[in-house]
Order: structure tokens, then C-alpha cells, then sequence
């Protein structure tokens, strides 16, 4: 672990390659698990200005959990996340012609729609980050569903952190971005 500011950062997300292999997974990252997608707090007011275009872009069974659950829930700890369909898929979910899952939520900012590409939990998979008092913690989440984008990461030599760039910049900023590859090149 290192420190960039206020966050620790795991070295697995620069010892490690990762690429999504959609071809492999079928998008399992949306629809296995036990929760819906983490979201944070100055994203709900984003889901609800947005869902009224987000929503031509779902499918029945979604709109249908976003109507009965809302468009975002509350765990038992006070976290914020997606609605599941049945505990499953989450309700943003759609589905390609390869029966691939994919985001409505991304599929209406790739239209023009809106201006807010998913949830920045969902943009930096398979990096997780936890807030404590004191700090962030930014770390890799090791997920078998994924063991092909490992092996599709190392083919290409793509380190983590490189393949979430956007997201990683997104989330904390150009300056750490910075500094985090700096430090990463310096591993090496």
C-alpha cells in the first residue's frame, strides 16, 4: 500500500493487468452478486434528473423494480445502490443481441442523452473504494467471474490502473491520476 493524499492505494492495481472481455463474461459483473451497484450520494439527484431519459433504455423488468424499489436503495449499513430484479440483475441491466449484459444508464450517456456516463463504482471496476474516517482506500477486487479479463490484461499489458484511467480520474482527479502513475512507473 502507498499514500496519494488522503487515499491508500493498494500496489495490486499496478501489479496487475486487467481488460473486460464482455465475449467471455457476458457482462456477469451486472447481474451475479448479492447488491446492486454501490452509488454515491451526489449521484441519486443525478439518477433522478436523469431517469426520465434513462428509462426508454430499460427493459420491463426494470422499470418495473425501479417502480416498486426506487431508483436507487438503502443496505442495512446506509449505503446506497442499485435496485436488483428478482435479487439478480441489477435494474439499469439491458441486454445486446450477444445476450450480453450492458448499462441503460451508459447506453443513454452513449446516446446523447445524458451527461453522466454509470455510476463511478461500475466505471472503476474491478477497483473498489472504501471510505474510512481517515482516509480512502482504493483496492482491487479479485472476482473469478473476471479471471478472463486477467488473462485478456496480461496478453495486452494492461495494468489495472491504466484500464480505469477515466474512471480513477473521475473519481479523484487528474493531479492524483498524476501521481499514481508516476508511482507506478517507479515500481516498475
Amino acid at each position: 500500500m502507498f499514500q496519494i493524499g488522503k487515499t491508500l492505494v493498494s500496489e495490486e492495481i499496478f501489479q496487475k493487468d486487467f481488460l473486460c472481455n464482455l465475449n467471455a463474461c457476458k457482462g456477469a459483473c451486472c447481474i451475479d452478486g448479492q447488491a446492486g451497484a454501490p452509488l454515491e450520494k451526489q449521484e441519486l439527484r443525478i439518477l433522478k434528473k436523469n431517469y426520465p431519459k434513462i428509462k426508454s433504455f430499460l427493459r420491463k423488468e426494470g422499470i418495473e423494480a425501479i417502480e416498486s424499489q426506487g431508483l436507487y436503495t438503502e443496505n442495512e449499513i446506509g449505503e446506497y445502490e442499485t435496485p436488483l430484479i428478482d435479487g439478480a440483475d441489477c435494474a439499469y441491466v439491458i441486454y445486446n443481441e450477444q445476450n450480453i449484459a450492458l448499462c441503460g444508464i451508459e447506453a443513454a450517456y452513449n446516446k446523447g442523452e445524458i451527461d453522466f456516463k454509470k455510476p463511478v463504482s461500475c466505471h472503476l471496476y474491478p477497483v473498489r473504494i472504501q471510505k474510512y474516517t481517515n482516509f480512502t482506500a482504493v483496492n482491487y477486487h479479485q472476482w473469478q467471474i473476471c479471471d478472463e479479463a486477467c488473462t485478456l490484461g496480461k496478453v495486452k499489458q494492461l495494468p489495472i490502473y491504466q484500464f480505469v484511467k477515466e474512471a480513477l480520474i473521475r473519481k479523484f482527479g487528474q493531479e492524483w491520476f498524476d501521481e499514481l502513475d508516476l508511482i507506478a512507473k517507479h515500481y516498475k
